[in-house]
């Protein structure tokens, strides 16, 4: 390991001061005396072994993570080489693969369409403009992430339907009957295009406020010089500098559209996700199932390469040095109440209204028997979120040390396979588990029975049991404490590593003695994403989990799907609170440091 600046000196005067022949070697600078072994001797040993395990351990972690990620995207795409018994000709010959794929597109397009202007509108109209209420609006505006789409449809769907609250006022202020005037149906193609747009525009808001942020002031400044408006500026100036971080937030969107299940279904819309969902469990055919998977999988990995490019884009438009922050323009009252306007909207159909309409709904009577079931699978979705966020937290902390001083092609692999596994849809993931574990159980059941008999098999240890959803999570959600824990190691000097090491501590004992005390908050942050998905997530825990096992999620959708959305509007309310702390916390994190102080 190379040493930094400030080492390099520390190590040649050491070097002058220590005795003749017993200079520090191999990076370890202990400044001997009399008596104390050398690092040729037991503690040079030592440190060699320390240094070979922690390569083994690096290498083993690993192979860990590509298993977990990379096997279940092989396994579907190994399915297209299998027969499915004639149900993929069905699904052919059938219009139902046609129908799945052009809805998907349409969908997807659709909705980034709606995300992407509510996004970078509203927020333009947040960095550079000032308005009444612009900092309120700043942290409402993330608000629609705490909710999941799914429960957006729940909620939207009873508060529109024939014989919901709205038209049942209506009608009762009319005297019109049923067939006698025209309402939006909310379980259609278009009602899918609302929920999703209004629910995931938070990604291109995101990454639109930050592109907008960095722009310097000096560029806006020369156009209002050349007698350009806020609106004229917006458009020739500040849109076409921002349009790759937009374009990557419209792509996060399209992936999510993709993987969407929940909502689609609720809405009767037939795409890929849950084509694959109703071939495994209506059709009862897996590999049919996974091929059908396999072409989204092609979808999405078109998608993240997009968005890998547009990242890539997105960094020749970074600030320079010459950078000035830009001055917010003031709005006349009529623009300012129409900014208000822009930026509520959202806000009250992708937030208030649901949540309104599952308090409403809990106070109307709720689940009744929460005092004897709700508990019960509140329990199984903490019980899960905490075990995968622990787990995820341990092995993203590993591997961001491992990949902080030299690694091989491996490490390098293995960062962009736990990357890929945020990108896969919960049912892909679930299809390519379920095929590799169940095969698995039977090949041990077999072998057991085969040397002590029938009685002695252990059953499905992997597909009855937690295991496989929790081995499903580590996959799916890896990349988020990744991510977050890469970023905090980034910002400690490596020259504190070097320093321990230097001191004969192993690479084990640095990362537990010097990098996690100065990475709490990062890592309490980390573990909160991963559980906060968890506890949201609904295919993959559909597909993966024990027939007796029930989460929060897996209830609500079953309670809503038979109707009884009065009864789901307890655990979907305790789902958006859990919801809301990572989005809070994103608020807080964006907040203008400028704006806050006064």
């Amino acid at each position: 390991m190379a040493l930094g600046p400030e080492s390099r000196g520390a190590a040649d005067a050491n070097s002058q001061l220590a005795p003749p022949g017993r200079t520090s070697g191999g990076g370890s600078l202990r400044g001997f005396g009399p008596g104390q072994p050398s690092p040729g001797g037991w503690s040079g040993t030592c440190g060699r072994v320390g240094r070979a395990i922690g390569r083994v351990g690096g290498n083993g972690l690993g192979m860990l993570v590509a298993v977990l990620v990379a096997v279940p995207v092989l396994t579907v795409f190994w399915t297209l080489t299998q027969d499915s018994g004639g149900t993929w000709a069905h699904l052919r010959d059938s219009g139902l693969l046609t129908r799945y794929a052009w809805n998907t597109v349409w969908l997807g397009l659709g909705v980034g369409l709606l995300a992407g202007l509510l996004g970078t509108t509203t927020a333009w109209l947040i960095t550079s403009c000032e308005f009444p209420g612009r900092r309120l609006w700043h942290a409402a505006l993330c608000l629609p992430l705490a909710v999941p789409t799914y429960l957006s449809a729940y909620a939207w769907t009873d508060l529109l339907q024939g014989s919901g609250p709205v038209q049942v006022a209506l009608r009762s202020w009319t005297g019109w009957e049923r067939s006698q005037y025209w309402f939006p149906e909310v379980r259609s193609f278009s009602g899918a295009i609302v929920i999703l747009g209004f629910g995931l525009y938070p990604y291109v808001y995101l990454a639109a406020r930050a592109a907008f942020r960095e722009q310097t002031g000096s560029a806006l400044e020369v156009s209002r010089t050349l007698g350009h408006g806020p609106w004229s500026s917006f458009f020739r100036v500040s849109l076409p500098l921002a349009r790759p971080a937009i374009a990557a937030g419209v792509l996060l969107v399209l992936m999510e559209t993709c993987a969407e299940f929940g909502a689609v279904s609720y809405c009767a819309v037939d795409t890929m996700s849950t084509g694959v969902y109703r071939t495994l469990f209506g059709l009862d055919s897996l590999t049919a199932a996974g091929q059908l998977a396999s072409s989204l999988m092609v979808a999405v990995a078109l998608l993240l390469g997009l968005e890998v490019f547009a990242r890539r884009q997105a960094r020749f438009h970074s600030a320079t040095l010459t950078y000035r922050q830009q001055t917010a323009y003031q709005l006349r009252p009529v623009a300012g109440i129409l900014a208000c306007g822009l930026c509520s909207l959202p806000v009250l159909l992708g937030f208030v209204t649901p949540v309104a309409m599952f308090v409403w709904l809990t106070l109307q009577g709720g689940d009744r028997r929460a005092s004897e079931l709700f508990w019960g699978y509140a329990g199984n979705s903490f019980y899960l979120a905490t075990i995968a966020s622990l787990t995820a937290v341990a092995l993203a902390t590993l591997i961001a040390a491992s990949r902080r001083g030299p690694q091989g092609w491996l490490m390098r692999v293995t960062a962009q396979l736990a990357r890929l596994g945020y990108a896969v849809p919960g049912t892909v993931l679930g299809i390519g588990l379920l095929l590799p574990l169940t095969w698995f159980d039977h090949t041990l059941n077999r072998w057991i029975g085969s040397i002590w008999g029938p009685e002695t098999r252990p059953g499905l240890i992997l597909t009855g049991t937690v295991v496989a959803v929790l081995l499903g999570y580590q996959a799916r959600f890896l990349a988020v404490s990744l991510g977050v824990i890469e970023t905090s190691l980034a910002r400690i000097r490596v020259t504190f590593g070097e320093a321990a090491r230097t001191l004969g501590a192993s690479p084990l004992r640095v990362l537990w003695s010097v990098h996690l005390p100065l990475m709490g908050s990062s890592l309490l942050a980390a573990g909160l994403l991963v559980f906060v998905d968890v506890v949201k997530e609904l295919p993959a825990t559909l597909i993966l989990r024990p027939f007796d096992f029930e989460t929060l999620a897996v209830r609500v959708y079953q309670l809503a799907h038979d109707e009884r959305l009065e009864e789901a509007s307890t655990g979907a309310l305790a789902i958006i609170a859990v919801g809301l702390l990572p989005v809070l916390w994103v608020s807080y994190l964006l907040e203008p440091r400028s704006h806050a102080s006064k």
